[in-house]
């Protein structure tokens, strides 16, 4: 029912215009040319986003990174998230973090929220195989607003989350190099954003198929000077994500763009990036290969050294591009 209405919302704006009626096809799309694009919401549900659409400037300024909320999952509350705010040590206290844990932080995309599927899929990746903090960022008060207007607000939402985990790891412990941001589409521009303000301390960013519209260029996006180590898994590359190498270790399973096996739509190869990564935390199966360049990694040729996609490792390192294949359905 939820797909039929926007479809039916695409159908009355299609009217005489070059908006595209499939929901979740992009098959249309140019990077910087075209107008309209669909999204994924939090769900995979696909959404029309006109990239044309003026940005809220009063929204940005009532919701912005001061509207974060940090929910912290251990193996002592694994489904029940207790709130740690900002400057408020008691709530650091009266909760379970623990310094000497490993610090997970986990970042959803536009039109979502902390509740969204691929948050507790990740968060129970982690707590199967780590005793560990887990942190989810919901960012919701400005990621379900218009998909420009939270284009604009990455920066600040990022820069809220940096200052957050300096502040946290000062009182209530921590090591950076036990620190992994995971962000998906847009949340891996905020880890980006968040792993420059904290002084590029953190051990590892992974971005899950980063934002690509409106983000070529752009200097607030997610870049290999963010910390120490930096990854990107890119799955609809092109088109809802970046396809240009952009970290560390840039992983294009099965040529990085859509369709990914399993997928027939953009927005179901760009959700896949973090079902990839769940499971690459869980079983640590996927394994890249050194490409000689490019060319190889969009055709899935390469044939060069190893070094495994994903997992949960906090001193992994590693350089250049990795091509692999992977099957299409859980666990992939």
């Amino acid at each position: 029912m939820k797909l039929l209405v926007v479809l039916l919302v695409a159908v009355s704006l299609c009217a005489g215009s070059p908006v595209p009626e499939v929901p979740g096809d992009n098959s249309h799309y140019v990077e910087g040319e075209s107008r309209y694009i669909w999204m994924p919401d939090g769900e995979g549900v696909p959404h029309l986003v006109d990239l044309e659409e003026p940005v809220d400037e009063d929204l940005l300024q009532s919701r912005n990174g001061a509207n974060n909320q940090y929910w912290l999952f251990t193996r002592q509350n694994p489904r029940n998230q207790q709130i740690i705010v900002n400057g408020n040590v008691n709530s650091i206290r009266n909760s379970n973090y623990n310094g000497n844990r490993p610090l997970m932080v986990i970042v959803h995309g536009w039109n979502s929220n902390g509740n969204s599927g691929m948050n507790p899929q990740i968060r129970d990746a982690y707590l199967a195989v780590a005793d560990a903090n887990v942190i989810v960022l919901d960012w919701r008060a400005l990621a379900n607003g218009a998909y420009t207007t939270a284009v604009r607000g990455v920066p600040s939402v990022g820069q809220f989350l940096g200052n957050f985990l300096v502040w946290l790891i000062n009182n209530g412990g921590g090591n950076w190099n036990n620190v992994h941001l995971v962000g998906f589409s847009l949340g891996a521009h905020v880890v980006g954003n968040a792993g420059r303000t904290a002084g590029r301390r953190p051990s590892r960013i992974t971005g899950l198929d980063p934002a690509g519209p409106q983000w070529g260029g752009n200097s607030n996006a997610l870049n290999r000077n963010d910390g120490q180590h930096v990854e990107t898994i890119h799955t609809d590359g092109g088109l809802l994500g970046i396809m240009d190498p952009i970290a560390n270790a840039d992983f294009y399973p099965n040529g990085g763009r859509n369709p990914q096996p399993g997928c027939l739509i953009s927005t179901c190869s760009h959700s896949r990036a973090p079902e990839l990564f769940a499971s690459s935390v869980r079983t640590n199966h996927f394994n890249g290969r050194l490409c000689n360049n490019f060319n190889q990694a969009q055709n899935n040729q390469c044939t060069g050294a190893n070094l495994r996609m994903g997992n949960s490792i906090l001193n992994k390192r590693g350089n250049g591009l990795y091509g692999l294949s992977t099957g299409n359905r859980w666990p992939f």
